[in-house]
């Protein structure tokens, strides 16, 4: 499995802990990947890296999207898919310092695939504004 198909199913695995509010991550991550049959060893350190990896900077991550919202928005308008996108590619970007370009064009395939018609420009936006204001570049 490449790192994109990876990235994906971290991605519906976020999604789904997202809805769900569940307390037991790691049970989560199990059953996930039990019921996708995911076999990959590879995958599996990827997805349980990341999940658990995001749980423990989750504040960091939220901040960082809140600090970078409009004026105007807060962070529960923002819908659970962006959210959950937002929350890899950050967690990529800041704590595992993938190259931002290549997190930030995964992250926009991510909306377009499964966001609304908006998701990509809102998703790039904001990866965008977190890129200039910690690294000083545009993406």
């Amino acid at each position: 499995m490449n790192r994109s198909a990876m990235r994906e199913q971290a991605f519906k695995l976020i999604y789904s802990l997202e809805i769900q509010k569940s307390k037991n991550i790691e049970e989560q991550i199990e059953t996930y990947i039990e019921s996708n049959e995911i076999t990959d060893k590879n995958a599996i350190e990827y997805i349980k890296d990341m999940i658990l990896g995001i749980e423990q900077n989750i504040n960091n991550i939220i901040n960082e999207i809140e600090k970078n919202l409009k004026s105007d928005w807060k962070i529960d308008r923002i819908s659970k898919i962006d959210l959950s996108i937002l929350k890899i590619a950050i967690y990529e970007i800041e704590i595992k310092k993938l190259p931002y370009k290549v997190v930030i064009n995964e992250a926009v395939e991510l909306a377009k695939r499964y966001g609304e018609e908006s998701s990509k420009n809102f998703v790039n936006g904001i990866l965008a504004s977190i890129v200039s204001e910690n690294f000083g570049q545009e993406s």
